[in-house]
């Protein structure tokens, strides 16, 4: 496993440079299948965790946190301490309590969304905090921009305030615009500055400016676009962690096929040039997609999901997958 370092002063935390999230544990994995998963991941040196209090309401028709709920008791079953660097969210947890439906997300996007209102923060903390076992919150994000009214610089003296009360490590942003990054990092003080920021990242280059009906009729709120990569090249301390970037499948199985979001002409170049080096060193086009990620100049840490051991493994080898230089650069050249 290869090893970075999230955050900075007493918040900072070392972490593995591959993170896994346990989005589906508990409801569409398993307790038993989970536990496996996460078993193998300490195995292989994996110390950074993500999950969130609402996950995964969809699956269940619930208001969410079996994940937590999931991790937490396989920490306690394991008698695993706080060398396991766990992130969770909140946010986006449901307020209201709906019958199962059969397709899930879909058919669930209206629902009322708790809201960033300090009070909500705080109270969802301690929530959290009891369901996975754990005296204080490694890294906490707001996983998307207040739904209710809230301005963000209320909502950022919240978490500036857990910070403060050694509530929470680190304070991350989630599907946030880079100017509302840039505004919370300056209304709040240097130690309860957003250190982390969690998006869409991938070796594809999906269009961002299809709107989304809940959250911006601008566009696409939570890719890492143009501009949210220029501000972390240009941003010393922060990190991205970077959730689907394996498309959920979509690079290696045909039933799964792309998002219309990556339905233009620098797919195809890109997905020629990621097949030609996949070709070349023997890997699959997810371990390529990752060693890419993983090889970045940039602070990127990949958060990759599994519903079985072997899809976990995968992604696992693709931490000793070295790529050439002239083998990154022809894939960071390609669609341009």
């Amino acid at each position: 496993m290869r090893y970075t370092i999230i955050g900075s002063g007493a918040g900072s935390r070392r972490v593995s440079k591959l993170a896994l999230g346990v989005m589906r544990f508990g409801t569409d994995t398993d307790v038993s299948t989970s536990y496996d998963i996460l078993d193998r991941f300490v195995e292989a040196g994996g110390t950074f965790v993500d999950t969130s209090n609402n996950y995964a309401y969809w699956a269940g028709g619930t208001q969410g946190g079996e994940s937590e709920t999931t991790l937490g008791q396989w920490r306690r079953d394991r008698g695993i301490g706080d060398e396991l660097v766990i992130a969770t969210k909140v946010g986006a947890r449901p307020t209201d309590v709906v019958e199962r439906v059969e397709n899930g997300w879909a058919n669930q996007r209206n629902r009322a969304w708790e809201g960033l209102a300090p009070e909500n923060v705080r109270e969802q903390a301690e929530r959290s905090r009891e369901r996975l076992g754990v005296e204080r919150l490694d890294l906490y994000y707001a996983h998307v921009p207040d739904t209710n009214g809230v301005p963000l610089e209320e909502y950022a003296a919240g978490f500036a305030a857990l910070v403060k009360d050694g509530v929470i490590g680190q304070f991350g942003l989630s599907n946030h615009w880079s100017w509302q990054v840039e505004r919370a990092r300056a209304v709040n003080p240097e130690a309860a500055r957003p250190s982390v920021l969690q998006y869409h990242h991938t070796y594809l280059r999906p269009r961002t400016d299809i709107p989304d009906p809940r959250l911006s009729v601008d566009g696409q709120i939570g890719v890492a676009d143009a501009s949210l990569l220029a501000y972390l090249r240009a941003t010393p301390g922060l990190t991205l962690v970077a959730y689907t970037p394996l498309l959920s499948g979509a690079y290696t199985n045909p039933a799964k096929p792309l998002d219309a979001a990556y339905d233009h002409p620098g797919t195809v170049a890109r997905l020629a040039a990621l097949d030609e080096v996949a070709a070349e060193t023997g890997a699959t086009r997810n371990q390529v997609v990752l060693a890419w990620m993983l090889g970045d100049a940039m602070p990127v840490i990949p958060l990759v999901g599994a519903s079985s051991v072997a899809q976990l493994d995968e992604s696992l080898a693709a931490v000793d997958l070295e790529l050439s230089e002239e083998q990154r650069a022809r894939l960071d050249a390609a669609g341009r």
